[in-house]
């Protein structure tokens, strides 16, 4: 459906109304990025038993924008072997997407403001789908072009992993969305919160059988480059990551993307799987009341996030192409292929899914034969031997070559 503001044409109040929109949705999540890394810093010291940000502003709340103070007046560093304009261009790339996206966002209902109806989101696009998918993929070439521009060895290693974990999850992240694709019927984001709406249990969440939410917040965790698939940014073994070369506005305007890709998707999240703004309502200032469930929903996915990444270490590199290739890729499938088959009837639907439970064993079966197989070999191989018993990791290690 067009966007009702501008049902009877275009207007000067239309026109006003829509910049309002736009500075607002920047505003709020301006505001938002500085809160949810004050939220993250205290969330996770409070599970580590620490204090935590505590001195500038009341509970260290003006922490965030110190810092950003201080990064705004550093020294801004350009490496002598960058390629320039890659290198001013990519955090960008990775900053504006994720405004991009949460304009898309339904966070209200439809309120009236000067005659005008008016949805409480900046855009309603009929692809609005195909847009957040096309954005998502965008951000990770600033990701990937800052590593690559940065003329230095880490953060090319830092970029080839980000265009790794991008090909790994972005394909389970799709099928995902695809499922819920075909239980609304549109592309349009208030289409599928309206599709919610009727009850509780007509969220996506429950209609889709719960399993297409843990993999997709899975699959985008690893696209936002959040622990534990934070492997383009392996201080331990990368010093910095992709980033390592960045310095002031610049290395701050990463930092921003990262924690704005967060609420962006938690936003996103909310709106495929949680019923967007849809909650019981009262009848004083009912249009406060889809707002107030949306940022409630919200909160509690970045909480999660949070959790996730206080509670997690960082994962090796075979793991992380372990889980995307073998393990979301094939869930998320076999379960589009489930859902499409109930759709068109409770027969194909229960037939489809047991043949996805054979195949499914069939695959797992394989996989674990093939690892099994392969540690074989490492243990029959003459150039290989287990290291020492007090060795912790008992790593393999390769015998010294003879001479022959």
């Amino acid at each position: 459906m067009p966007d009702p503001l501008f049902a009877n044409g275009v207007d000067l109040g239309a026109v006003v109304i829509a910049a309002v929109k736009v500075l607002a949705v920047f505003g709020v999540l301006m505001v938002a990025v500085m809160m949810m890394i004050w939220f993250e810093r205290k969330v996770i010291s409070d599970m580590q038993n620490r204090v935590g940000p505590n001195r500038a502003g009341p509970y260290g709340i003006l922490q965030t924008l110190a810092d950003g103070i201080k990064l705004f007046f550093k020294e801004d560093l350009v490496p002598d072997q960058a390629d320039r304009f890659v290198f001013k261009l990519a955090p960008y790339l990775a900053l504006l997407p994720a405004l991009l996206i949460f304009t898309i966002v339904p966070i209200g209902g439809v309120v009236t403001i000067a005659h005008h109806t008016v949805e409480l989101q900046v855009a309603d696009p009929a692809m609005g789908i195909l847009l957040l998918l096309a954005l998502s993929s965008v951000s990770v070439y600033g990701t990937m072009l800052a590593g690559w521009s940065s003329g230095s060895k880490y953060p090319l290693l830092g970029s080839i992993r980000a265009s790794a974990q991008m090909i790994s999850y972005e394909a389970a992240m799709g099928l995902t969305i695809a499922t819920v694709v075909i239980v609304t019927h549109s592309l349009s984001t208030r289409a599928i919160v309206d599709s919610q709406a009727a009850s509780f249990f007509h969220w996506n969440i429950f209609r889709l059988g719960i399993l297409p939410f843990p993999l997709f917040l899975v699959a985008v965790t690893a696209e936002l480059n959040r622990p534990p698939f934070d492997l383009s940014e392996g201080e331990q073994e990368l010093v910095g990551g992709f980033n390592t070369e960045y310095s002031s506005l610049r290395f701050a305007l990463f930092y921003l993307a990262e924690f704005m890709n967060t609420i962006t998707m938690s936003a996103v999240m909310v709106t495929l799987f949680f019923g967007g703004p849809d909650g019981p309502g009262f009848h004083f200032v009912r249009w406060l009341w889809p707002i107030v469930w949306f940022t409630v929903k919200t909160v509690v996915l970045l909480y999660v996030y949070v959790w996730i990444r206080a509670a997690l270490p960082r994962l090796r590199y075979d793991q992380l192409m372990g889980i995307g290739w073998k393990v979301l890729i094939p869930f998320s499938l076999g379960w589009l292929l489930v859902v499409a088959a109930f759709r068109v009837g409770t027969i194909w639907g229960f037939s489809v899914f047991v043949g996805c439970a054979i195949a499914g064993g069939g695959l797992w079966q394989a996989i674990r034969v093939a690892g099994a197989r392969r540690a074989a070999l490492e243990e029959s191989s003459p150039r290989w031997r287990r290291a020492p018993a007090s060795d912790a990791h008992l790593r393999a290690v390769p015998e010294p070559d003879g001479g022959g």
